[in-house]
Parts: C-alpha cells; sequence; structure tokens
C-alpha cells in the first residue's frame, strides 16, 4: 500500500521514525514534508498535499492511505479535511483508529504527536491501516450524505439549515 505522511515540526521524529516503520513493513511511502527542522514551519501545505495525493492515488484506483502529525493533531485533521474527498480522522486509541476506517472509510489519519508515545502512534496506525472498511449499508449512505454535502452544499431528503436566519 502506498502510505502518504506530513507533518510540522513538532511530528518531525515521529514522522522519520514512521516512514521507516512502514517502508520496512513494506509499505511504499511518500513524504510530503517537510524534511528539516523549523520550529516555526506551517502544517497546512504539507498535510493538504498528503490528503490530495492519497484522494488523487484512490481515485486513480491505487491503494492509498494518508498519515498526519502535529502537536496535537487537530489542526492536521483540519487541513487535511479541506481536500474534497479526503476524509481525516484524529485518533487516539486503537478503537477510534479501527473504527476510522470501519465505519467511516477515513483514507487520512490525524495523531498527535504530543499527546502519544512513537510506539503508541505506530499500533494507531498499523491497526488503521489493517482494518477494512465494513461496507455496512449504514455506513456507505452517511458517507455518500457527506460527499454529496461536500460537493453541492446539500443533503437529497435532509433539512440543511440555510444559515440566514
Amino acid at each position: 500500500m502506498r502510505i502518504h505522511i506530513a507533518t510540522d515540526h513538532a511530528g518531525l521524529e515521529f514522522s522519520e521514525f514512521l516512514q521507516r516503520h512502514l517502508a520496512d513493513a513494506g509499505h511504499e511511502v511518500i513524504d510530503h514534508g517537510p524534511t528539516a527542522y523549523d520550529p516555526l514551519d506551517d502544517y497546512p501545505s504539507f498535510c493538504i498535499n498528503a490528503a490530495r495525493a492519497t484522494v488523487a492515488d484512490q481515485t486513480r484506483g491505487v491503494e492509498a492511505l494518508g498519515v498526519v502529525f502535529g502537536g496535537s493533531g487537530n489542526g492536521e485533521q483540519i487541513a487535511a479535511n479541506k481536500v474534497r474527498g479526503a476524509r481525516a480522522a484524529l485518533v487516539w486509541n486503537l478503537s477510534t483508529a479501527r473504527l476510522a476506517r470501519e465505519h467511516n472509510d477515513a483514507n487520512v489519519i490525524s495523531i498527535g504527536a504530543r499527546q502519544h508515545t512513537v510506539e503508541e502512534a505506530v499500533s494507531f496506525i498499523d491497526a488503521f491501516i489493517a482494518e477494512p472498511f465494513s461496507h455496512d449499508e449504514r455506513h456507505v449512505r452517511r458517507i455518500a450524505q457527506l460527499a454529496e454535502y461536500e460537493t453541492t452544499g446539500a443533503i437529497s431528503g435532509k433539512y440543511i439549515d440555510s444559515g440566514d436566519e
């Protein structure tokens, strides 16, 4: 599987270790940066590039997932979710890593490098990669609604508040 990875300065050491771990496990790893420590770097472009590449690969039929890191993982998840077709999930334990794939067919995982040990992060990523999407009808339906809203700003048969009140 191809794994797109990105971080900021807070997750650089995690990223370097995880790239080796994932490559040793037989994955093709593509690093979207940064390549050197800069305490003032900005995560959005790194994470957006990883999410864009993940979505592009999946669109072409390439088996791919993304992994993004930062201090908390929150901003990195938000950045990745700005990419149309990205479903980035912030994970903080094995259950959330597995459910992100099983229920949400997440294609990007976000982890707070300052919140977890590298061993925990490895376990979350390995669980995320190994867990298949369930394809249960309710999950497929919900993901389709999110994709419809992302594209059209509406969900057929569902009320979306216009916010004009």
